[in-house]
């Protein structure tokens, strides 16, 4: 009894340390991030098609995410993060990472240009929502890969 509650132990220990260095892990990191962005992009967007009301702290937030991992998100391409993790980073990123970082360098001056100007009601918002998600889009179609 007791041997077969220390494997179990053993196992899971083994397991929850798996988990632990996954998310350390520069593919998960960036997914984190593009999860937060996302999130972000949908926050607005609820207010943008009325679903929510308008809310400057929720706009402020969602801007102040997308800014902040857009700054950061470049560092989790290091050589060797091509793949793994169930990674949607196209290979053309590695190709042309000076550009890669020019996109992401955009978005978070697309965003901090609208946090300068924030946005004072739905319309706004929606307009904010078109500039910043035409670089999200841009950046996804030359380095995203389709599922």
């Amino acid at each position: 009894m007791m041997l077969k509650r220390l494997m179990a132990a053993a196992v899971l220990a083994a397991f929850a340390a798996g988990v632990a260095v996954a998310a350390d892990e520069p593919q998960v990191l960036r997914q984190q991030m593009m999860k937060k962005i996302g999130g972000s992009m949908g926050a607005m967007g609820a207010i943008a098609k009325g679903e929510k009301p308008f809310d400057a702290d929720v706009v402020k937030a969602a801007l102040t995410t997308i800014e902040e991992n857009a700054r950061a998100f470049p560092d989790q391409f290091p050589a060797g993060t091509e793949t793994g993790f169930e990674t949607e980073a196209s290979p053309k990123i590695w190709e042309n990472m000076d550009d890669f970082k020019a996109e992401a360098a955009k978005l978070a001056e697309v965003a901090e240009a609208q946090l300068a100007s924030m946005p004072v009601d739905q319309a706004g918002v929606g307009a904010t929502l078109k500039a910043v998600g035409a670089v999200c889009g841009e950046c996804h179609q030359s380095y995203r890969m389709k599922k």
